[in-house]
């Protein structure tokens, strides 16, 4: 055992911790990281990277159903499971060795166990059920990420109910999947075999699927899923499973009805809940509230020199609003300047298809906060690029102040919009007002000409719709 002295200790190296760990390399200060599993934690590992791998297969084959459509042929098109799950696992171990090599580059000493508050201003460090370390440091920052919630009697076990995390590693195609959850990670998933050929289920207990997003854009996805072939059921209560030999039967209770839905498989994907178990965090200053750790504005919590972030600090449960919160929490540990998090301008994007994304408020909140609004919408079908591409279904819709102009959200569904929303999240940061947006100059032929139509729309000004 040994005993060391940091400036910064931070424990968990998910896509918090590890660019936490980076930046406060950068700043000249000693940093100590503490990760139990695997660096890159369960984003890179076993959700964000290894999911968007198996989705980039199912959208290829999607593509080669309709090669017709492009003036080409090929026979005998199918799948390899093994393969895709091969590859998928493969391009995550390979982004998790190269946060091993970053760490290393920025000298950042990394501890291979299970970090816990043992007293002020020290961390123990476990392995295997021993004390190999004990750091001292002024700054803790917990960052200890997520895990999927279970619902009792609904436990994955992983054959007949599946996790993210079994989900992610299939050994067998099922012809038939009900997915509970109707949340990003339950589309995707539902997308991703759907595509390939299961017969999908979504059972959401909420009114619409993606329930966060802005109800037109929900409305929008069902109908796109439907018409994929997938059931979707709203408003829906899972009573119960009953597993047999070979399948699993799922009663389901909709507008006062049971329905039983025997199905190979069940996703479970209602939720998480945060990592705050074994972390010492008993007889701190630290609250907790519905298993996630509150904090202020910089990721201080109610324990002088503890910080938590990510997913751990509650919602929005994104990879990316985590590792800026690293980022502002280690400046701010170093004594920058630094502003908090405009939680209001954390994009979200969901990889199904038709991918969806979206920042700041829905048309419903922002009409809720008291903003009359200006609304525009513009649909893929009048845009070129999407057309010649095949992707011409998807819209893009922005809500703006009717007084002021400011840009309160921007809502997108369609091809490669995970990948436009930034300009309207910069646009938000940069405090735009439609009168910028109007004037800026879109290249052609792109899809991100439908941003740009979108926002003349809500001024009666779009020229292709």
């Amino acid at each position: 055992m040994t005993e060391q002295t940091f400036d910064v200790v931070i424990v968990g190296g998910g896509p918090g911790g590890y660019v936490g760990a980076i930046r406060a390399a950068q700043l000249g200060l000693k940093t100590a990281l503490v990760e139990r599993e695997h660096l890159g934690g369960i984003c890179l590992n076993w959700g964000c990277i290894p999911t968007k791998a198996l989705l980039r297969s199912a959208e290829i084959y999607h593509t080669l159903q309709h090669l017709g459509e492009f003036g080409l042929s090929a026979d005998n098109i199918k799948f390899d499971l093994e393969k895709i799950v091969k590859r998928s696992r493969g391009i995550a171990g390979q982004l998790s060795a190269g946060v091993k090599h970053l760490l290393k580059k920025n000298k950042v000493t990394v501890f291979d166990g299970h970090g816990k508050l043992a007293g002020k201003q020290t961390l123990s460090v476990e392995k295997d059920g021993k004390l190999i370390a004990t750091l001292k440091s002024k700054a803790i920052i917990l960052a200890t990420g997520a895990r999927a919630r279970q619902l009792p009697g609904m436990e994955a076990d992983g054959k007949f109910i599946w996790s993210y995390k079994e989900a992610l590693v299939p050994t067998v195609m099922p012809k038939s999947l009900l997915v509970m959850g109707s949340g990003a990670i339950g589309v995707e998933f539902a997308s991703f075999f759907n595509t390939l050929g299961a017969k999908t289920t979504v059972v959401e207990v909420l009114d619409r699927v993606l329930p966060v997003e802005d109800a037109e854009i929900s409305a929008f996805a069902r109908k796109s899923f439907e018409k994929q072939g997938m059931k979707i059921l709203t408003g829906a209560k899972v009573l119960g499973v009953k597993k047999g030999a070979d399948s699993v039967t799922v009663s389901v209770e909709v507008a006062g009805k049971v329905e039983e839905i025997t199905v190979d498989r069940v996703i479970s994907a209602v939720g998480i809940v945060g990592n705050v178990e074994n972390l010492g965090l008993e007889g701190t200053g630290v609250k907790i509230e519905r298993s996630h750790v509150l904090t202020g504005g910089y990721g201080e919590t109610g324990e002088p020199g503890v910080y938590a972030i990510g997913d751990l600090a509650g919602p929005p449960w994104l990879a990316h609003k985590a590792s800026h919160e690293a980022i502002i929490v280690v400046e701010k540990i170093a004594g920058l300047a630094v502003h908090p998090i405009d939680w209001s301008n954390v994009p979200g994007c969901t990889y199904c298809y038709p991918q969806v994304a979206s920042v700041g408020m829905t048309e419903a909140r922002a009409i809720e906060t008291g903003h009359k609004v200006k609304v525009g919408r513009f649909p893929f079908i009048g845009n070129g690029k999407a057309i010649a591409m095949g992707e011409s279904e998807g819209m893009v819709k922005t809500v703006f102040d009717a007084q002021t102009g400011e840009l309160l959200g921007a809502h997108m569904i369609g091809a490669e919009v995970t990948e436009m929303i930034q300009g309207y999240t910069i646009a938000r940061g940069l405090e735009t007002t439609e009168a910028e947006l109007m004037h800026s100059i879109f290249p052609h032929p792109t899809i991100s000409e439908s941003m740009h139509e979108a926002v003349l729309d809500a001024y009666g000004r779009a020229i292709h719709f």
